[in-house]
């Protein structure tokens, strides 16, 4: 794919990095980290944050430093993903469900956010509720303490309700992947977007969100809320960009979701970093 010749400073909020000493398998298309900076630098991509997929594993560690060691020297910045005991509840079935459950030996504890928090190499925190759960009341207690971003991918398995009652009300600051209707649920991205309206900090991530009209109505109406993020490898990063450059939007509003935004939120994506 020709390189994509733009104005902006672009940064990524939300892009996966293998852990394997190969490659990654994703929609078919094998890809390295070498690869994936090659297409970052290809769509105009200054800076990514990076973190590894979702899967089976028993804990996360070892994904976390795998993809910690593949930042260094390359313009990614790295978030940690945690997982918990906790699953997604909106009744109080569920809440009760949840309040007997124990934290288990690969689950994430305060002492291992604390860990993650303080080591110059990670920059946030990565949750994926329907596949890891949500962390119990310790381990958000401790997110609290540090006060880093935490990027949540929310849709059908974490509804705008589930993240309300689990997250959105704590101190730190939450970006809701895919706009929180993953996998294009048009209903459940227009119930997120309207938290922004309760939740300052409270953010949207533009990844897989396929609908011009919601995507223009959030930067309408919160225009300092909506980060980009390419979905990248799953996606590839110019087609991600192209869709917000095409947006009926104002100019200022691109700078915004484009790189302005994400820096306000994660530091180590600001412009000091490039160099």
């Amino acid at each position: 794919m020709l390189e994509l010749e733009h104005r902006f400073r672009v940064v990524d909020v939300y892009s996966r990095l293998s852990v394997d000493e190969g490659t990654r398998r994703t929609g078919g298309h094998s890809i390295t980290a070498d690869r994936l900076e090659r297409e970052m630098h290809q769509a105009g991509i200054t800076r990514s944050v990076v973190f590894p997929p979702a899967g089976p594993e028993r804990g996360y560690l070892a994904p976390n430093n795998g993809v910690a060691r593949r930042s260094v020297d390359r313009p990614f910045v790295a978030f940690a993903r945690i997982n918990g005991s906790q699953r997604p509840s909106e009744s109080a079935t569920d809440r009760l469900r949840n309040a007997v459950r124990s934290r288990e030996d690969h689950h994430t504890t305060p002492a291992d956010v604390e860990r993650y928090a303080y080591d110059a190499r990670f920059h946030g925190f990565v949750i994926d509720p329907g596949t890891d759960g949500y962390p119990d009341a310790d381990v958000l207690a401790a997110l609290e303490a540090v006060d880093l971003p935490v990027i949540v991918r929310g849709g059908t398995d974490a509804t705008p309700g589930a993240l309300a009652n689990t997250l959105l009300e704590r101190s730190f600051p939450v970006i809701v992947a895919h706009f929180g209707g993953h996998p294009l649920d048009r209903s459940l991205m227009g119930e997120t977007i309207d938290l922004l309206a309760e939740f300052d900090d409270c953010y949207l991530e533009t990844s897989f969100v396929r609908y011009r009209d919601l995507l223009e109505r959030a930067l309408l109406e919160h225009p300092d809320r909506v980060l980009f993020g390419s979905g990248a490898p799953a996606c590839h990063p110019d087609v991600a960009v192209m869709e917000i450059l095409t947006l009926d939007v104002s100019e200022d509003k691109l700078w915004r979701v484009f790189s302005k935004n994400a820096c306000r939120v994660i530091d180590a994506l600001g412009p000091n970093a490039d160099t």
